[in-house]
């Protein structure tokens, strides 16, 4: 297994409906941990590269709701 980690930033926060669809992304096979800042606005994922890529993981994100607004780039 490969982890690589992705972050984006996101608009406003996600209310109850959001964060209930977002633990359902938790549960899909090769995600390992979602973290938010809230006062960044960021989300940041650790997936399993060998199972998903990070338009994968966007677009389960934005499936829960998530109003991703663009990817960073980590060093």
């Amino acid at each position: 297994m490969t982890y690589l980690e992705v972050a984006f930033h996101y608009q406003s926060q996600p209310g109850e409906r959001e964060l209930r669809a977002l633990d359902s992304v938790r549960e899909v096979y090769g995600i390992q941990r979602t973290q938010f800042s809230e006062k960044e606005h960021i989300v940041r994922v650790l997936f399993d590269a060998s199972r998903l890529n990070e338009d994968a993981v966007a677009s389960l994100l934005r499936q829960a709701g998530l109003d991703l607004t663009d990817r960073l780039t980590l060093v």
